[in-house]
This record gives C-alpha cells, sequence and structure tokens, in this order.
C-alpha cells in the first residue's frame, strides 16, 4: 500500500513581478507545496508595491499565509534606486494591477528576514527557501541567525548566469538582474553551509512559454489564468521586441517548478562565487573543473547545484498541469 508524500513546505522570497505571479500561482496551486509564507523585497519594484502585489494577488489566489515585508535596499547602499519599468510596468504588473483586488489584509508584523528565521527554527530540515528576486533577505536572515543554514532544508534561487547554451547576462555582458540587485548578499547566500540549486538564465532561457502557451491559460484557474495572461502581454512585448522569441522566458516559475520536476533539470556541482567590485560585478562563477585550488576565493565554500540543462518542454507541461480540471 502506497503512501502519498507529505507536501514540502515553502517560504517564497519574491518581488512581484510578473513571472512571480506565475511562480506564486504554481506554488499556491500544486499540490505537493505546502506554501507556508510570502517574504517581499525590492527588484522589479520599490518593496512597498512588491508587497502590495504580494497581498493583492493573495487575495485573488485564495491564498491565506503571512506575506512580511524585507528589504528596501541592498546590503551596500546605492546611489539611487532603479526599477524595470520597461519589463514589468510602472506597478511590477505590466500595467494591469487593476486586475487584482485590494488587499484583504495587512503584512505581517515581521521583518521578512525574521520571520524566515522564526520558521525555519520552528521545522528544523523541513523548510525549502524558493527565492526569485534579490537575495537581500536570505542574508540578512543569516546575518540575523547563522544556524538557520543547518536548518534549511534547500534553498532554490532563480538567479544567475554560467554561459551553458550561450546564455550570460541579461542586465550587462555577464550579470543577472536578481544578482546584480544585490551581489554582496547573493555571494553571503552562496558560499552559506546549506544547500543551494541556482535555476539561472542557463535554463530559464532555454524554457519560452509562448503565445499559444499563455493564451491556453485564459478561462481557466478561476480568473487566475485570464489575469496572468494579461499581465504578460507587457512582458512577451518586450522580450518579443529584445530578442524576437514571440513568448516569455520562464524565469521564476522554473524555480517553483524545480521543486516539484527536478528530473527535468541537469545539474553541475561545484562552489559559486559572485563577483562584488568592477567591470563584472554580479557576475556568477562556479569553479566546477576544481580548478581554482587551495586558497583562492572558491577554496572552503561548499559545493552549490547550478542548472545547466533542462527538458523545457517537462517544465511547460507542469505549469499547465496547475490548470488543469
Amino acid at each position: 500500500m502506497s503512501s502519498t508524500p507529505k507536501p514540502l513546505p515553502v517560504i517564497f522570497d519574491t518581488d512581484p513581478g510578473i513571472d512571480d505571479a506565475m511562480a506564486l500561482f504554481f506554488l499556491a496551486r500544486h499540490p505537493a507545496i505546502d506554501l507556508r509564507a510570502i517574504t517581499t523585497v525590492f527588484g522589479n519594484a520599490e518593496v512597498a508595491v512588491t508587497t502590495r502585489n504580494a497581498l493583492s494577488l493573495c487575495a485573488l489566489y485564495g491564498l491565506e499565509v503571512p506575506v512580511a515585508a524585507g528589504a528596501a535596499a541592498p546590503l551596500r547602499p546605492r546611489s539611487e534606486a532603479w526599477y524595470p519599468t520597461h519589463v514589468h510596468g510602472d506597478d511590477g504588473l505590466g500595467g494591469q494591477s487593476a486586475l487584482v483586488p485590494a488587499p484583504t489584509r495587512q503584512a505581517d508584523g515581521r521583518a521578512a528576514h525574521e520571520l524566515i528565521c522564526e520558521m525555519v527554527n520552528a521545522a528544523p530540515g523541513e523548510i525549502t527557501l524558493v527565492a526569485v528576486g534579490p537575495l537581500t533577505n536570505l542574508a540578512l536572515a543569516l546575518r540575523h541567525d547563522p544556524s538557520i543554514a543547518a536548518k534549511v532544508r534547500q534553498a532554490v534561487v532563480m538567479g544567475g548566469a554560467f554561459g551553458s547554451h550561450g546564455h550570460f547576462g541579461n542586465v550587462g555582458p555577464v550579470a543577472e538582474a536578481n544578482i546584480i540587485n544585490d551581489p554582496e548578499a547573493a555571494d553571503l547566500v552562496f558560499t552559506a553551509a546549506w544547500p543551494v540549486v541556482l535555476v539561472g538564465l542557463d535554463v530559464t532561457q532555454q524554457v519560452v512559454m509562448s503565445q499559444d502557451d499563455l493564451a491556453a491559460l485564459r478561462g481557466k484557474g478561476q480568473g487566475a489564468g485570464d489575469f496572468l495572461w494579461a499581465i504578460t502581454r507587457h512582458y512577451e512585448s518586450f522580450y518579443d521586441g529584445r530578442d524576437g522569441i514571440r513568448g516569455i522566458y520562464s524565469h521564476d516559475a522554473s524555480a517553483a517548478i524545480f521543486l516539484t520536476a527536478p528530473e527535468a533539470f541537469g545539474l553541475r556541482a561545484g562552489p559559486v562565487r559572485v563577483v562584488t567590485e568592477g567591470i563584472a560585478r554580479g557576475q556568477t562563477i562556479q569553479d566546477f573543473q576544481g580548478l581554482a585550488g587551495s586558497g583562492s576565493p572558491w577554496s572552503h565554500c561548499p559545493s552549490q547545484q547550478v542548472c545547466v540543462r533542462v527538458d523545457a518542454a517537462r517544465v511547460r507541461a507542469e505549469f499547465a498541469s496547475v490548470f488543469a480540471g
């Protein structure tokens, strides 16, 4: 007699964000996921906007989980804030924020990093962190309570670019957006003694959701499919104009889907460091061949997993599965 596996407890760290909204619906609806909390961070918009978006998405998706506001700026303060309105719109939702209901509750009273630490300490070895924005909240959690590194089941991060399949940076020659927003935080997270999986541009830009894929969501998901179709119009326009892909890259949703379909991804092991100075600031570099040697920036750092291959059709099918029935 077989038993059904227990759903995986997850804290979703996010900066909603169009693709964040897609990933959140997947995490909220997949039966193998037990979404415990949402923490917000600056990134696709300022943190006040991403927090409001998260609360509104909870109302739209029927989610009753705590939403805690997090970092408003990177660990190393920068002279001025910049947000990718050309990608996500002024409201972070492709100019379609009027389509989501107003928040029905307040944000949690705890700061995001405090909520992370409290939940991890309450369930050691159980919780997976899924982070799809700048990694500032995770870095602050590690600073607040370093012991959580031994208690987190896994940290799955949408971020980085390592050159597989010709995919390097998307906001510079070698830098991916989430990493360049806070390279110091990313380096701290990747060198901490917890298991990290990086789902970066090497695979997310291999998974293209076509206009037909997105149109097929309409009328499904109790209104969520129509909403996701509407907000991806702005997103698709950007990517089609820049790369001519006639669709969108599946960035954040791919990180969420790694939890339920890890067999769809090929992994490469090795310590990962982030460049924090100079013209390559934000670059992610993995010593997967063990060439750096002792005394290098990679020595004494834990081996982490980087996704370098993906079954794109499997990922698209997994995402579509939460809209079935």
